[in-house]
């Protein structure tokens, strides 16, 4: 039997590793969280995510954790309405969808559906990768070195795998210019409620604040700015300390979230970027996800190619026997790769306009990105609007 490590249990890592898992093959996955994470943003389940999760037979039970939506708002610093743009807009292909839920909740459904087939090193990740005349050896951070007939590594832009088999993370990251915190906002009696709105403020200088719905008693807040370095991951108090200058005269509820921010038990903070890997297979080591290819969250298109991703490496690599002989593990890599780029190409071309989008810079560009949200919802831009957001699953608007 074949065995398989997993580097990195997020939704690509857990969703091939699942795949595999049925396919009889011996996995694990290492994971470096002490737990199954917690936290993340809201995950549209339009296009290639809902197709593969039908096949996987996991769509019902993620259909039953689906957020209430009502769409997008964006507003000024006194909470006034600038624009909106609901749930219904362009058949269902606006800028929020219907069917989102919490990206922790679809990483519990795929996590459950493994227990049967995969074994879990929480706490762990990789030291060192060698190969071995039939495989990869493996040295752990805390367990016994194991060798294994394929490495992959899903553990997101941040790579480890990618980082001792490829190269430095600055030789393949591509900054957007911008940064980005979210977490969970615990909501009180005095918390404002946003009744299924995903709410926006927009400030000059490229930064955003927002909220939208997370589970029952609680809001999901995000905040953007100009940004390509940060203070290190550990610092969490110069992370709340640089948050509090950035946004100190921004207005509408945005000393609320710096607040909560020191609060959340989930706070993440991490610039927006793209990877961009020319190979991503290197013998019996192959890069997938956001390890391979991260568009950043702008392009929301995170999940769906991860799904996607997962099941082109599987399908790939359906053929044990590829496992075992260079050549043809070899081929089947590089069959996943011209499967799975155009699609990556297309989510990355997104950019700069997008990101131009998500945080005008001037009081002229908010206004301008407002106006525009309005319009293209008006015939008949909106029949012609409506066919390419058809097309693409999805919006990029605003």
């Amino acid at each position: 039997m074949p065995r398989v490590l997993v580097v990195g249990g997020g939704i690509a890592g857990d969703a091939v590793a699942l795949m595999l898992g049925r396919a009889g093959w011996e996995v694990t996955v290492a994971e470096i969280a002490p737990q199954l994470r917690g936290g993340g943003q809201a995950v549209d389940l339009r296009g290639d995510c809902r197709e593969v999760l039908a096949k996987l037979g996991l769509l019902d039970e993620v259909l039953s954790v689906l957020l209430f939506q009502r769409g997008a708002a964006w507003v000024d610093r006194d909470g006034h309405r600038l624009a909106t743009m609901p749930v219904e807009a362009f058949n269902g292909n606006g800028y929020v969808s219907k069917e989102e839920l919490l990206r922790s909740d679809l990483a519990r459904v795929l996590h459950d559906a493994t227990n049967a087939h995969v074994t879990y090193l929480f706490g762990e990740t990789v030291e060192e990768l060698e190969d071995a005349p039939h495989g990869v050896s493996v040295t752990f951070r805390n367990a016994p070195p194991a060798e294994f007939d394929l490495v992959i590594g899903a553990d997101g832009a941040h790579s480890r795998v990618r980082r001792l088999r490829f190269g430095p993370e600055e030789t393949f990251r591509r900054p957007l210019g911008l940064a980005h915190a979210w977490f969970t906002l615990e909501e009180t009696p005095k918390t404002p409620g946003i009744d299924g709105w995903f709410l926006t403020h927009n400030a000059p200088g490229s930064r955003a604040a927002s909220v939208r719905p997370g589970h029952r008693g609680e809001q999901e807040v995000g905040l953007t700015f100009p940004a390509t370095t940060l203070p290190p991951r550990q610092d969490r108090e110069a992370q709340f300390t640089l948050l509090d200058r950035v946004f100190a005269d921004v207005g509408w509820r945005t000393p609320e979230f710096l607040d909560a921010a020191r609060r959340a038990p989930d706070f993440a903070l991490d610039t927006l970027d793209q990877i961009h890997v020319p190979k991503w297979h290197d013998g019996r080591v192959v890069l997938l996800g956001d390890s391979a290819w991260c568009a950043s969250p702008l392009s929301g298109l995170g999940t769906a190619l991860a799904l996607r991703g997962a099941e082109a490496l599987a399908d790939a690599i359906a053929d044990a026997d590829a496992l075992r002989i260079p050549h043809r593990l070899s081929d089947a890599l590089t069959a996943f790769e011209s499967a799975m780029r155009p699609r990556v190409d297309a989510a990355q071309r997104m950019f700069p306009g997008r990101v131009r989008q998500a945080a005008p810079r001037t009081e002229l560009g908010i206004q301008a990105a407002a106006w525009l949200v309005r319009q293209v919802q008006k015939p008949p831009l909106a029949k012609a609007f409506g066919r390419l957001m058809g097309d693409r699953g999805h919006t990029q608007l605003a």
